[in-house]
């Protein structure tokens, strides 16, 4: 029987350093010039929540809202659990597909009546589909964008913070409108009625 796969061709070694890339392979000197030391670019990694708020803000991509388009990811031990973002439930047509949000043709303001909102939030999509025992501990990112505007602060509603904290998450991260984003402990909400 034969392979529908090409075979891998072997690597070849750049350097005597076993280093593949060839970043630590020392420079000859070009004839008749003196070597000037060439600097390559360096690198940075994100940190961990850089790394998946921007995961977050893709996830929004998939969102079917008018207004603001939200994404969720929850993460535990860095590893990604679920994500979410809003929009109609399961079987049901959204505002895209609809050409309609009853909010914004009732000029509803923003975080207000959310009982006339068709769409299910990020963060309660992302958690419903993760285990209790996966979301005992773990952290939700949370990025959104208003339609037309771009990035928007992201800080859960009234109800996603009951989810939140119900739920036993440990860490919420959300994009603060400006490029950056906020940590905080979920615990620190109930200082205050929710």
């Amino acid at each position: 029987m034969s392979s529908l796969r090409t075979p891998c061709r072997p690597r070849t070694i750049l350097s005597t350093t076993g280093d593949y890339f060839g970043y630590n392979t020392p420079m000859k000197k070009p004839a008749g010039k003196t070597a000037q030391k060439q600097k390559r670019p360096a690198h940075t990694r994100p940190g961990w929540d850089e790394y998946f708020i921007n995961i977050a803000k893709a996830v929004s991509a998939r969102a079917t809202c008018f207004r603001r388009r939200y994404g969720a990811v929850v993460t535990k031990d860095n590893v990604i659990v679920s994500t979410g973002y809003n929009g109609a439930p399961s079987g049901m047509r959204d505002c895209l597909e609809e050409g309609v949000c009853t909010r914004k043709e009732l000029k509803i303001p923003h975080g207000e009546r959310y009982e006339l909102c068709h769409s299910v939030h990020a963060e309660a999509n992302a958690i419903i589909r993760a285990s209790a025992d996966e979301l005992k501990g773990a952290t939700i990112y949370i990025s959104g964008a208003d339609a037309g505007a771009g990035e928007c602060l992201s800080e859960p509603c009234m109800m996603c913070k009951r989810m939140i904290l119900n739920a036993g998450i440990a860490k919420v991260v959300h994009s603060d409108g400006g490029g950056s984003y906020h940590v905080i402990n979920p615990k620190d909400w109930l200082k205050t009625r929710v």
